[in-house]
């Protein structure tokens, strides 16, 4: 089909061919302007990675910017990209390319979380206090996920859902991690050194602070929990508040195996038939445990 007379004909820009039409450009810097972002969720850690970052920002420098927004004072705080700021520090850089952005709280809390929340190896921890920011952040902004979903449908449900879209788990799994945040630190510690079962701990996060510094003090002391302690802990407190002795002597009924009794007698008319006549009992007692020893040998083999 021919162009109407005078009809000027659009060419694509390099920028469109490579699908970055209207990308925002990045500026250098400072970083003694920028802050972290408040509450910030997830650890930056000098561990073995950042190392490989520090060489990397040393060799190329900081090949993706980072993203600011303008606070109150004029300066910046960090969005996303805190380990590349602090790897780029470590290096001895004094500037880093950043994209400053207009953004409101709630709109930077679920930008922040979205950059983070797939990198690899995050602990429990992180998952748990970024994915309650989140869930608070689009609260806020009143975010309807589903508008098929009925009315008489929790908002809660609605936002976890929202949340777990694109990270690959359920908003079942997204709301254990958000109970997470309800643990004492000592106890979320130990859900981050992988010494309390995750599951364990969700159903510790239901119970009273209190109870769970005693909670706390039995596994330190002991080096174990079991899901049916707590169990049967969670099921005593719904008939009322309980003191630390009567936690424990619950906690210990649950782990005491009941012994089953084992008697075993024999004769002396069909032991004797094997032995010689002078043998006393103490002597067939010996022969007896040496032959068992044997055979128990023979079996592990």
């Amino acid at each position: 089909m021919k162009n109407r007379s005078g009809e000027k004909i659009k060419l694509a820009s390099i920028d469109e061919l490579f699908g970055v039409v209207n990308e925002e450009s990045a500026m250098e810097i400072e970083i003694s302007k920028i802050h972290p972002f408040k509450n910030h969720p997830f650890k930056v850690l000098d561990d073995e990675k950042m190392q490989d970052l520090v060489e990397s920002v040393r060799i190329n420098g900081v090949l993706t910017p980072v993203l600011l927004r303008m606070d109150d004072n004029e300066e910046y705080e960090m969005v996303s990209g805190h380990r590349r700021m602090h790897a780029a520090q470590l290096a001895g850089l004094t500037t880093i390319p950043a994209i400053v952005r207009e953004l409101s709280d709630d709109d930077a809390i679920v930008a922040m979380v979205d950059a983070n929340i797939q990198r690899e190896e995050l602990l429990p921890s992180e998952k748990a206090f970024a994915y309650k920011m989140k869930q608070e952040a689009m609260k806020h902004q009143g975010s309807r996920t589903d508008l098929t979903l009925g009315q008489n449908v929790p908002k809660f449900k609605r936002t976890t859902e929202a949340i777990a879209d694109g990270t690959g788990e359920s908003y079942k799994q997204i709301q254990r991690y958000i109970r997470l945040t309800e643990l004492i630190p000592e106890l979320l510690d130990l859900v981050d050194n992988k010494k309390l079962q995750f599951t364990v701990a969700v159903n510790i996060s239901y119970i009273d602070k209190e109870v769970q510094e005693w909670i706390y003090e039995y596994i330190s002391d002991t080096g174990f929990i079991k899901p049916k302690q707590i169990a049967s802990l969670r099921n005593q407190l719904n008939d009322g508040p309980i003191n630390q002795i009567q936690m424990l002597s619950i906690f210990n009924n649950c782990v005491m195996a009941k012994k089953v009794s084992r008697s075993l007698t024999f004769s002396e008319k069909k032991l004797t038939k094997y032995f010689p006549d002078d043998y006393t009992a103490k002597d067939m007692e010996q022969v007896i445990e040496s032959l068992l020893e044997k055979w128990m040998q023979e079996q592990s083999c």
